[in-house]
């Protein structure tokens, strides 16, 4: 029998702390939370999504009855950027989440189906996107999305 152990590498700040780009794409995702339609969990989110060529771009939650027809803040603004420049690499994705009354103290991370789109991403564009979350008491810098999904399915998968 082998075994392999898999570390996740996770730089912690406090918001302060971080440069004043980082800053400015968080309260970009923050900002999102208020367009979240999120009537039955009541569990806002917001992503904002910085591309190589400096564009913004941002999204956040949109729930739906017919459960899971809904799609998560990460989804909405990575969809939403790769439509409008298909050719550009994503640098850098924020994420934010708000619920009864306040932001979160502890960053939240994304989902399975979140962490394969952004890992799709990545390899397409064969660059690392490094990801921000957000909570009140500390920041979760985490340097490109295999960190987040260390065993996946990707492209080569296919070829067996």
């Amino acid at each position: 029998m082998e075994k392999k152990v898999i570390e996740t590498k996770v730089s912690i700040y406090s918001f302060d702390e971080l440069q004043t780009a980082q800053k400015s794409l968080i309260n970009k995702a923050k900002e999102q939370i208020s367009k979240a339609y999120a009537p039955y969990s009541g569990f806002q989110v917001g992503a904002a999504i910085e591309l190589e060529n400096g564009e913004i771009f941002a999204g956040s939650n949109q729930e739906n009855s017919a459960y899971p027809s809904g799609l998560c803040a990460e989804r909405v603004a990575m969809f939403f950027a790769n439509a409008q420049y298909p050719d550009i690499a994503v640098k850098t994705i924020a994420i934010a989440a708000f619920t009864n009354g306040s932001f979160l103290p502890e960053p939240i991370t994304p989902c399975g189906s979140c962490r394969q789109v952004l890992l799709e991403t990545e390899m397409r564009f064969e660059q690392n996107i490094k990801i921000l979350l957000y909570g009140t008491n500390k920041v979760f810098e985490i340097e490109n999305v295999k960190q987040l999904l260390p065993l996946c399915f990707e492209k080569r998968s296919l070829n067996g």
